[in-house]
Parts: structure tokens; sequence; C-alpha cells
């Protein structure tokens, strides 16, 4: 799959800090890097890096919480990232979506009907609509992440579940984490043959 190398994801994680402290709202750093989902001294680093900047102020509080308070550059940053987020996004998607469905019309030229994926997130919503629009049907959904959840009207199984126990193709529905998806139903016993992915070079 075609990856848009211009720091994106970066650019995002600091767009996400900045506005999770834009309400200035005492926090600490723990509850920032559990909110984003990124390591605690990461978000320390990002931090740092916006005092030094200038597009925040710190205003503190007892037991280690803050107030971060951005600055007239921070807020001038924080719409810059905006704008620079819709575009990179936009871009994404019309990539993802065109790749997915390149591969599901392939399937479909080679009589597939049905196909499983594996891995729930915003990519995996983008693969939904190729595939539909390839005329294929979505046998099952698995992600480790959100057993349980609902994906499209689908129940989300474990991967070690009954998704494995059937014979359709399995999707890798999510580029975070298409590296580690494979390893685990390769250790699950899914056959590297029936593990798909519209760039086979990133698996």
């Amino acid at each position: 799959m075609n990856m848009l190398s211009n720091g994106a994801p970066d650019d995002h994680k600091a767009f996400q800090l900045l506005s999770e402290v834009a309400d200035e709202q005492p926090v600490s750093q723990r509850e920032l890097a559990k909110r984003l989902g990124i390591a605690l001294g990461l978000v320390n680093s990002y931090l740092k890096n916006f005092v030094a900047k200038g597009f925040i102020r710190i205003k503190n509080y007892p037991q280690n919480r803050y107030a971060y308070l951005l600055t007239p550059n921070g807020m001038a940053e924080k719409a810059r990232l905006a704008y620079q987020h819709v575009n990179y996004f936009t871009s994404l998607y019309t990539v993802t979506r065109q790749d997915y469905l390149l591969l599901f019309r392939e399937l479909a030229g080679r009589g597939v009907s049905q196909v499983t994926f594996c891995g729930v997130d915003e990519v995996a919503e983008i693969a939904w609509l190729s595939l539909q629009e390839a005329g294929l049907e979505l046998a099952g959904v698995m992600d480790d992440d959100s057993p349980g959840s609902d994906f499209m009207g689908r129940r989300v199984a474990g991967m070690s579940s009954g998704a494995l126990s059937g014979q359709q193709l399995i999707v890798i529905t999510s580029l975070k984490r298409s590296e580690q998806l494979r390893s685990q139903l390769l250790e699950l016993g899914a056959s590297s043959s029936m593990i798909l992915f519209p760039d086979s070079s990133r698996c």
C-alpha cells in the first residue's frame, strides 16, 4: 500500500495533544498519555518542545497536575495542524480506498465471494466501503483489541476463536498494526497464503 510520507502521523499526535490541552483544565502527563494512547515519555517530549517553541505555558496545580495554556502562537499552530490533518486523512482515505478496491476486484475476478477482516480501526471502515463496491461479502471480523464489539452489523470475534476456523481469506484491515496482526494470525495457525493485504511487502 502506498504511504504518504510527509511526517503527518507525528503532526497528527501533536495536533491531538494541542487539542487535549486547549480547554486549559488541570491534567497530568500520565492522563494525556492514556487519552492519546502513546508513551508517557513521548508526551513529556512533545510538551517540552511546545514550551520551547512558545506554543504553550504551564500553570502548576497540586499533586503533579498542570494546566497547559495555549499561547497565540499555539493557537495558530493548532489551526495549521488541523488543516494539515484534514488534507492528510483525505489523501489517506483516497489511497486506501483505491488500494483495497483493487485487491477486492482481483479477488472477485478469481471467483472469491467472501473475506474475513482482521483489524478494526478507521482503515477497516474504508476497506468495508471498497468491499461493498467490489460486490464481495464480509464473512467475519476479528480483532483481539475489540472482541464483542460491533462492526458494520457483525460481532467482532477474538482472533483465537472460531473466526480462524473457516476457509475464507483473511484481509488485514489496519495500517498501524498490519505486521503485528499478520504475526498473530500465523502464530494461531493461519496459512500465509490465506492472509492478504493490498501490498504484501508491508506485511
